[in-house]
C-alpha cells in the first residue's frame, strides 16, 4: 500500500491554466503598535487557447496571495479568438494612466511587447502582434488594460456572428 503511494506521487496531472507571477509586493498598513506586512500577487492565468485572466490576491504569506490571486483570475476570465494567431484590427484602450496600443503582425512575427502585455498575450494563446504600452508602468493597471482590449475582440466576434 505504502509503495503504490510513492509511484503514484510522482506523476502529476497537467494543470488547466498556465499562470505567469506579474508582480509580487509586500504592502505595508502602520497600527498603533507598528506596521502590519502583507504580500499583494498580480497574476496572469490563461490555457494558450483563447481563455485568459488577470487576478490580485493578498494575503498574509506569498503563497496564500498567490492562492487568491488564481482564484481571482479564474473569476475575471475572457475569451478572445485566436483563431489566425493574431488579432484582427487594431486597438488603442486607455484604462486609468495606462494607454496600450496593439496591432496585427504578419506570421512568423512573434510577440513584440513589453512585460505585464506580453504575459497576457502569451496565455491567451496569441502568437504574433506588436504592441506598445505608454502612460504607466505599473504592471496589475496595464494588465488590466490589455483584458479591457482583449474584450473589444470578443465583443466585434459577437457583432460579425449577429451581422450573418
Amino acid at each position: 500500500m505504502g509503495k503504490e503511494n510513492k509511484r503514484s506521487r510522482g506523476r502529476r496531472e497537467k494543470p488547466e491554466y498556465d499562470q505567469k507571477l506579474l508582480d509580487l509586493a509586500r504592502v505595508t498598513r502602520v497600527v498603533k503598535g507598528g506596521r502590519r506586512f502583507r504580500f499583494r500577487a498580480t497574476l496572469v492565468i490563461g490555457n494558450r487557447k483563447g481563455r485568459v485572466g488577470v487576478g490580485v490576491g493578498k494575503g498574509a504569506d506569498v503563497t496564500d496571495a498567490i492562492k487568491k490571486a488564481f482564484n481571482d483570475g479564474k473569476k475575471n476570465m475572457i475569451s478572445v479568438d485566436v483563431s489566425k494567431n493574431t488579432i484582427s484590427h487594431n486597438v488603442f484602450m486607455k484604462l486609468g494612466s495606462a494607454k496600450i496600443i496593439l496591432k496585427p503582425a504578419p506570421k512568423g512575427r512573434g510577440i513584440v511587447a513589453g512585460g505585464a502585455v506580453r504575459a497576457v498575450v502569451d496565455l491567451a494563446g496569441i502568437k504574433d502582434i506588436v504592441s506598445k504600452s505608454l502612460g504607466t508602468a505599473n504592471k496589475l493597471n496595464v494588465a488590466r488594460a490589455i483584458i479591457e482590449a482583449l474584450k473589444i475582440f470578443k465583443d466585434s466576434k459577437k457583432r460579425e456572428e449577429r451581422i450573418k
